[in-house]
């Protein structure tokens, strides 16, 4: 898209070059050549008006994408950071559990190991969010 913007002005500045030349090389009078010449230049100015009015809209509706992209982001961060907490709040939860079987006899050693695995993993995807 940059590069056909590019180009089309690249073409539109060659073109009006091309006319000018024409128009101060033809056989006309002063008068004639000023007036197709102010002609030429309001209709070049009128179309780079449209252009950039057309240019500007859509780098609005760019703006406004990327502003709802934004907010989309921002929730599903702020979703996967709840998930997270809950998360860590079930493996604490867990692990409390299973330490207070542990001691009192009525767990195994793989439970204890399977709440300290759950635990860590739990600690290690909470603390990316609260990096600063």
């Amino acid at each position: 898209m940059k590069n056909s913007r590019k180009f089309a002005l690249g073409a539109m500045l060659a073109g009006a070059a091309g006319f000018i030349t024409g128009i101060l090389t033809a056989p006309k009078s002063g008068k004639e050549t000023r007036k197709e010449l102010a002609e030429k230049t309001d209709e070049l100015k009128e179309q780079t008006a449209a252009d950039l009015k057309k240019a500007t809209d859509e780098l609005s509706d760019m703006i406004k994408a990327a502003k709802d992209k934004s907010l989309a982001l921002s929730a599903q961060a702020r979703s996967e950071f709840n998930e997270a907490v809950i998360r860590a709040k079930d493996a604490r939860n867990k692990a409390v559990h299973v330490f207070k079987a542990f001691k009192s006899g009525s767990s195994e050693d793989r439970q204890l190991n399977s709440a300290i695995k759950q635990v860590k993993l739990a600690r290690k995807n909470l603390a990316k969010y609260l990096k600063k």
